[in-house]
């Protein structure tokens, strides 16, 4: 995947004075061997960090080697302030984790207690307010933490792509769409950048690169992607140009950050500007790990991209749509799957999911649009969706947002796509989650939240989850189970 980081790794061990250096040593080089092993290369900073020299010494060891994400390894009590300062002085995300007892020898002379000292060091990381990633139980052998520290990966990732993350907007939100909201502040707060722009200007670039000779190079790629799926070849030269003025400017507009996300205006107007629809060119962006959310959905943008930085693989951006029909349901998914017709519902979009995540794609136009821009004629400007239902699968249900009240909130689901043809058009699937409906009434809806949602495939809730809470986000839902209530569900129902 282009777009997002690539995280190095570096272990630093730590080890209170009043407890044998050698043993938090040692057990640093089996944690490194073992994940060695399994997973990779992780850099051993050999300085064994006993107080707050030791810890400048080590930080800078493994920022000259280039360390992005870093793991503060307690192989015996630790130091409560140099350990916690190490988070304080390194900039990147960083782990704490502990070293369990090996074997019953080490009980009479060389236990190392971290069990205990991961205690003050949570309490120490939150006395100076640092943001740190600890495991759901962070004490365990060398085995066990090399697991850890692999789960960890994905979380730094997605932390790294964020504080270098740029949104680029084009247009305002459509009239009837202000539910797509995006208050900035907490864009900044996050370490996101925005750069907002007119329609105006896209459409200025886009001119520019009419005749440019990389068009063709461009349609070539499009339809080998398209095959037999390519029905509207003749939108190909606009798409084409599209992409290209999209990609340029991303790179020339990137500034001091890494990494970009689009967020763009793409209907009404767009269709009698542009003379085509960007859906296949928002898929294919995606796709290269560039989420391009519709409707100028700047916090959906920023779901998608934790979303490809976390899944190291495309994503989605859909509406929650409409409900299944009782028709559908009992005749492909009553008895053949353990779901109810309310846990179930379609995710739609126009055309914006990758041909990947489709079972089988194919170019075609926006019915909708069809309707109002070209009722009596065959379709021209409406072309350029991608077309087909979303391949079976695992799949996670999420969002950032920021809120109203200036603060906050995310959720999280996971659940599959279903096997079951839609019947539809567009980018469109039969998703089932466990207590939908619950989690519809009582998250989506009681804590206002827009209609769109981001989809990794996969289950990726864990490492969505920890996302979110490095990131401070105090309010994160997810599907409560049958039994445990919300606190705005009736007790009687």
């Amino acid at each position: 995947m282009k777009n997002i980081p690539e995280v190095k790794l570096g272990v630093i061990a730590v080890s209170r004075d009043c407890f044998p250096i050698t043993l938090s040593t040692k057990r640093r080089e089996r944690l490194v061997e073992a994940f060695n092993a399994k997973y990779g290369e992780i850099y051993n900073c050999k300085t064994t960090v006993e107080n707050e020299t030791d810890m400048l010494k080590a930080v800078a060891d493994v920022k000259e080697n280039g360390v992005n994400a870093l793991v503060v390894f307690l192989g015996n009590f630790g130091p409560e302030t140099p350990e916690t300062q190490i988070a304080q002085y390194f900039d990147g995300p960083v782990m704490y984790v502990a070293a369990a007892e090996e074997d019953i020898a080490v009980l009479s002379s060389e236990r190392g207690d971290a069990y205990c000292g991961m205690l003050n060091c949570s309490y120490n990381l939150g006395l100076r307010r640092i943001k740190a990633y600890i495991p759901e139980y962070p004490v365990g052998t060398a085995e066990e933490v090399a697991d850890m520290v692999a789960e960890f990966v994905p979380v730094a990732t997605a932390l790294l792509g964020i504080s270098s993350l740029k949104i680029i907007t084009f247009g305002p939100r459509p009239q009837d769409f202000f539910a797509c909201n995006a208050p900035i502040n907490q864009l900044y707060e996050l370490g996101v950048e925005i750069e907002e722009n007119s329609e105006l200007d896209l459409y200025e670039s886009y001119n520019a690169h009419e005749g440019d000779p990389r068009i063709a190079d461009v349609m070539a790629d499009m339809a080998a992607e398209l095959g037999d799926g390519n029905k509207m070849s003749g939108i190909l030269p606009r798409l084409a140009q599209l992409e290209l003025t999209l990609l340029d400017w991303a790179e020339a507009h990137k500034g001091s950050r890494k990494y970009v996300a689009f967020a763009n205006k793409c209907w009404p107007a767009f269709q009698t500007t542009f003379k085509c629809v960007p859906c296949y060119v928002n898929s294919r962006l995606t796709a290269m790990g560039i989420p391009v959310a519709c409707e100028v959905d700047v916090y959906g943008a920023l779901s998608e991209y934790i979303g490809t930085c976390i899944s190291g693989a495309p994503v989605t951006l859909l509406d929650m749509n409409n409900t299944v029909p009782k028709e559908l349901y009992d005749a492909e998914i009553k008895g053949k799957f353990n779901y109810r017709l309310r846990e179930t519902f379609m995710g739609f979009h126009c055309g914006n999911t990758p041909m990947c995540r489709l079972a089988k794609g194919e170019m075609k136009y926006q019915l909708i649009m069809k309707r109002s821009l070209e009722p009596d004629s065959e379709p021209d400007i409406t072309r350029g969706t991608l077309e087909g239902d979303i391949a079976p699968g695992d799949i996670t249900l999420y969002r950032l947002q920021g809120a109203a009240d200036g603060s906050l909130r995310a959720y999280i689901a996971q659940g599959e796509v279903l096997p079951v043809p839609t019947h539809s058009f567009g980018g469109i699937g039969v998703m089932a989650i466990p207590e939908m409906d619950r989690f519809y009434r009582h998250v989506l809806i009681e804590k206002r939240y827009p209609h769109h949602g981001a989809f990794a495939f996969g289950k990726w809730g864990k490492a969505i989850d920890s996302v979110f809470r490095y990131l401070g986000v105090k309010d994160i839902a997810y599907n409560k189970p049958a039994g445990s209530l919300y606190e705005t569900e009736c007790p009687f129902n």
